[in-house]
Parts: structure tokens; C-alpha cells; sequence
């Protein structure tokens, strides 16, 4: 058995121990019951499972969350306007997420799938200070071809 205060009180009946624990007006918690001798603990249990969740919910607090934003170009998009949509890319992985490039081909532009492979080369250089490549452009996948960036690590 331990004591309220921590200290270890030694081998106790198990009615004795509950009697303990109810004259200093707390709960007798079983702390290891694989153990043998069990190992029982005095404390106040509402107190140490409120403990308890508020380290659980500062845990989850801390905790970063990525999300993985996309941003959608077409084979033959402007120069301007890739700088634009470029532009968002950057702001997101400045942020910490990843980020998704789909080219979207429509009509004829599924002719010639090595100007998207051209145009996601082009991004890739462009954003080549700041992300990584984490998913590598493959094969395209219902008119579409993409990969995804990840922010560097500085």
C-alpha cells in the first residue's frame, strides 16, 4: 500500500487499507493488480482522473496538425497565372502544410500529357527552396496527374 503522502506503507490486510483510506476521507485505487501483492495507492480519484484529462487536453493542444491544401493548374496555364496560384502554394507550406499541384487535363489536352509532366517540372524548380517532393508525379489518375510538396525543414 502507498499513503496519501506517497510514502510506501508496506504489506496491509486489504480492510485495513480500505479503512485507512476512508478515515482520511479518500479513495483506496488499485494501482498494478498483476502484481503480488497488489499494489493499492490512497488518493482522492476524482482529483487525480481530473489531473489526468487536463494533461491529455494540453497534449492535444500542442499537438500540430498537418493538412494537405490543393492547388489546381491546367497544361497550358499563363505565366501570371502560375505565378498566382505558385504564390498560394508558397504561402501554405510557410504555414506547414503540404501541398497538393493538380493538373487538370480536359479535351484535347489528354494528347499530350508531357506538357503537364513539363508544367509540374517547372513548379517543382520554383518551389524547390522552400518543399520538397514527398509524392513524385506518377501516372495520371481520371484526367488527372499531381504530386504532393512538403514543407523543408529548416
Amino acid at each position: 500500500m502507498i499513503g496519501a503522502d506517497g510514502q510506501q506503507v508496506g504489506i496491509v490486510p486489504l480492510d485495513e487499507a480500505r479503512q485507512v483510506a476512508s478515515e482520511a476521507g479518500l479513495d483506496l485505487v488499485e494501482v498494478a493488480g498483476e502484481a503480488r501483492p497488489i499494489v493499492v495507492r490512497i488518493m482522492d480519484y476524482g482529483k487525480h482522473r481530473f489531473e489526468a484529462n487536463k494533461k491529455a487536453k494540453e497534449a492535444r493542444k500542442k499537438e500540430s496538425r498537418i493538412q494537405v491544401k490543393q492547388v489546381k493548374l491546367r497544361p497550358n496555364i499563363d505565366s501570371h497565372d502560375l505565378e498566382t496560384k505558385l504564390g498560394h502554394a508558397k504561402r501554405f507550406l510557410e504555414q506547414g502544410d503540404k501541398v497538393k499541384i493538380v493538373i487538370m487535363f480536359r479535351g484535347r489536352d489528354m494528347r499530350r500529357p508531357e506538357n503537364g509532366r513539363k508544367l509540374l517540372a517547372r513548379v517543382q524548380e520554383i518551389l524547390r527552396e522552400i518543399a520538397i517532393v514527398e509524392s513524385a508525379p506518377g501516372a495520371i489518375v481520371n484526367r488527372d496527374l499531381f504530386m504532393v510538396v512538403a514543407p523543408r525543414k529548416t
